[in-house]
């Protein structure tokens, strides 16, 4: 059985490529509901949203979830979940999913297996996801960010170049060798309370800006990061309108 858990939905108004985004409308529904509905499906004790607008706040409570005001000038989606952590009083053990407030796609059931997977790691602050790449497109693209995990499955580094990096094979060949463990990084995090109340206080790793990745500031500063393997990608967020018009015609078409 799953250890208790909660999830916090970050949902910014601004959005420079869909302004008002957490409430584009999907089958009748503002798009913070709709992940919210499916975040609400992983058996999680509770779901908050945690926004920086009335409107956001107002359509979420209006559909049932709770919704809390945070600050608008948090620099990262973490540390407006820190904000909720200390609002909500938790303990430093409780664990936090962090789902983002623009992903209605997103599978309940991995939602729960990064839970569980924290939950069965005592030495890790910090749970992620991964899945196996197959196609070299996504080996070398740098916008699909790549994991490297240690024997217990413990992230050893998050990186945008093709890691593990086959040096013998790619001197004479432009594609992932044959049988080489690959996996892409999911961006969706769990997180102990201990953690979030340190996050803040955490100074940048000098690798973090190049990576132009958050989550090496909690490896350099030594906090494991375990990592739960699943079969496939979860259904991309919505980003653009285009996105959104994507999402809209699953809905549409029921599945």
């Amino acid at each position: 059985m799953t250890a208790a858990f909660s999830v916090v939905l970050p949902a910014r108004f601004a959005s420079t490529r869909l302004p008002g985004k957490p409430l584009a409308d999907i089958a009748g529904r503002p798009m913070i509901v709709r992940v919210a509905e499916q975040a609400s499906r992983s058996g999680a004790a509770e779901v908050i949203v945690a926004t920086d607008h009335e409107g956001v706040r107002a359509a979420a409570q209006a559909a049932g979830f709770t919704a809390v005001m945070t600050r608008s000038d948090h620099p990262t989606g973490t540390d407006r979940i820190a904000e909720v952590a200390a609002l909500c009083g938790w303990p430093d053990d409780h664990i936090v999913v962090n789902v983002q407030g623009d992903e209605p796609r997103m599978p309940p059931e991995l939602v729960t297996d990064v839970a569980a997977q924290l939950a069965a790691s005592p030495a890790a602050a910090i749970a992620t996801a991964c899945h196996p790449i197959t196609e070299d497109r996504d080996y070398f693209d740098p916008n699909v960010v790549k994991v490297v995990a240690d024997k217990q499955g413990h992230a050893l580094y998050f990186s945008r170049s093709p890691i593990p990096h086959a040096r013998d094979w790619l001197r004479a060949h432009s594609s992932m060798a044959p049988g080489l463990p690959v996996f892409r990084h999911i961006g969706l995090y769990a997180y102990r309370c201990a953690f979030l109340r340190a996050y803040a206080s955490l100074a940048p790793a000098p690798i973090e800006s190049f990576e132009a990745l958050e989550q090496l500031r909690a490896l350099w500063h030594g906090y494991r990061i375990a990592v739960a393997v699943t079969a496939r990608a979860p259904e991309a967020g919505v980003d653009t309108p285009e996105d959104l018009e994507r999402v809209r015609a699953l809905y549409r078409s029921g599945a």
